[in-house]
């Protein structure tokens, strides 16, 4: 058979629509992940922090073990859209209306038991409402990420692909977490005449997440109509079950240094959920306006960083190895951090003056960039070991090692949940006493930052905490993530060698696999 030299490859129709669809999955997950678990049900429901990081924690790790399920079907699927394709095309109204689920509970009893009457309920349906959308969310983000590998048989066009879905993700997430709570404390205003301020501000976000969700929705619904498949799986005669892909990944020893990396850096994620907290009580003592101001400003050194990293990430690629780029976006934020955390110490109460604003917004900056190539070239990385396994045992796994993905970033989450659940409780910030911080922000006599240092010195406990979760785990965990990959597996010279291979096999018709050395 006479050998194909072009390659299969994606149209910019596609791509946009691709692009489109990510992005609004992107929001639903920061709707969820930044807005619900890292505010509203602690911040608005009164939910205790030790109470929740346990069930957000388990909730997470329990969904996460079911990824690699989730990849196993994916990877058996057959279809004549192919085997990511039909899963994106039926999810997104589901995870949609999931979403604005998890928002509709009731407000935990501050005076009552952590067991008893409404307040039993309250936590039965935080699980039960969570893990219906960590569930829902595995059956789209998988084949979300995995499609990706299969749009184009192009290493350049696939590293474009992957580098511009983590800008458009970041874009996603950077809409959500800039606009959804500002937006939130701005529209219980809607509401107040239907109770107390309280009950008024929960209303406010739960109207906010149904429009959200309602948008996002229905531009996710985008990546299932117009993205396409190009490359197929070779063919099988044995279909590996779900304890035979555990170990394949395990085997795999890229995917496993990946997959130890990814782990060990969890304390990073830490920032996410601590962004919100930290912006509402000690910046605007949820004013609105000034809420958009310091996310734009603390926020947008964030996600500037990230996108520029994005973008460049290609680029540096074709002078760095993966390896080395991956190694140094984690080392490069430790000092940062560290630094960032002794200035907060050193003024406390000043930290919205204009030169301590400047240093934040630099070190955010930098950490945007660590992010952005962190999980840009972890990407490319995974796809590499999905190549190295087909190279070297003719079978395919991008379902189930993508699963590994949506994998780190939920162990990431449950981390970063206990360790700041384990904070909140350490210093009191939980349900009665943020219930408390609440009616004194309501009053609008000063703001908190203020009051640490005069009228409700016990508020400084609270700040420090958020501001040391902020910075500490994430230089903690940058530190650890580059343990594991320090003597990484794979180099870029010899995965090219594969994928020339490989293509060489798709076009042929030839499945031997002749063995890898190393």
């Amino acid at each position: 058979m006479a050998q194909s030299t072009e390659l299969r490859t994606y149209t910019r129709k596609e791509r946009n629509m691709y692009l489109v669809g990510l992005t609004g999955q992107n929001i639903i997950y920061s709707i969820y992940s930044v807005v619900l678990s890292s505010y509203y049900l602690q911040n608005v429901l009164y939910i205790p922090s030790m109470a929740l990081g346990v069930i957000l924690a388990l909730t997470r790790v329990w969904d996460g073990f079911n990824d690699p399920i989730m990849g196993t079907l994916v990877d058996r699927t057959n279809s004549k859209w192919g085997k990511c394709r039909p899963y994106l095309r039926i999810v997104p109204i589901p995870i949609a209306l999931a979403t604005i689920l998890t928002f509709t509970n009731f407000t935990f009893n501050v005076d009552g038991g952590l067991f008893e009457g409404r307040n039993a309920v309250v936590l039965i349906w935080t699980v039960a409402a969570c893990l219906l959308w960590d569930m829902i969310y595995t059956i789209g983000d998988i084949p979300l990420w995995g499609i990706t590998a299969l749009m184009t048989e192009d290493e350049k066009h696939r590293q474009k692909l992957m580098s511009a879905a983590r800008i458009f993700g970041g874009v996603g997430g950077g809409i959500a977490m800039l606009s959804l709570q500002p937006l939130s404390l701005a529209a219980a205003k809607l509401f107040e005449g239907v109770g107390d301020i309280h009950r008024a501000e929960k209303y406010g976000f739960i109207f906010v997440a149904v429009i959200a969700a309602a948008i996002s929705g229905i531009m996710f619904q985008m990546t299932g109509l117009f993205a396409k498949e190009r490359i197929s799986a070779p063919p099988q005669e044995k279909k590996n079950s779900i304890w035979d892909n555990f170990k394949l990944m395990w085997k795999n020893k890229p995917f496993r240094q990946l997959l130890l990396s990814g782990v060990l850096g969890s304390p990073k994620n830490a920032m996410v959920l601590v962004a919100m907290p930290i912006v509402t009580y000690y910046y605007s003592s949820k004013n609105p306006t000034l809420s958009v101001l310091y996310l734009l400003l603390l926020g947008g050194g964030l996600f500037a960083g990230q996108f520029t990293a994005t973008a460049l990430a290609p680029r540096l690629l074709e002078k760095y190895s993966k390896k080395n780029v991956y190694n140094f976006s984690n080392l490069m934020i430790i000092v940062p951090n560290i630094i960032l955390f002794l200035v907060y110490l050193s003024a406390p109460d000043q930290m919205t003056q204009p030169i301590y604003l400047a240093i934040s917004f630099v070190i955010f900056a930098l950490n945007g960039i660590s992010i952005g190539l962190s999980l840009v070239v972890q990407t490319y990385m995974i796809a590499d070991a999905v190549d190295y396994e087909e190279y070297n045992s003719g079978r395919r796994p991008d379902g189930v090692f993508f699963s590994g993905q949506t994998f780190l970033a939920k162990i990431n989450a449950s981390i970063s949940q206990i360790i700041y659940g384990i904070a909140c409780s350490v210093v009191g910030f939980s349900d009665a006493n943020i219930k408390a911080l609440n009616e004194f922000v309501e009053k609008g006599e000063v703001l908190v930052r203020d009051a640490m240092m005069t009228t409700h010195p016990e508020y400084k406990s609270f700040m420090t905490m958020l501001f040391f979760m902020i910075t500490i785990p994430a230089a903690i965990g940058s530190l650890l993530a580059v343990i594991p990959t320090w003597k990484y597996a794979l180099d870029d010279k010899t995965h090219r060698e594969m994928l020339a291979e490989l293509n060489r096999r798709r076009h042929e018709g030839d499945d031997s696999a002749p063995e890898l050395e190393g």
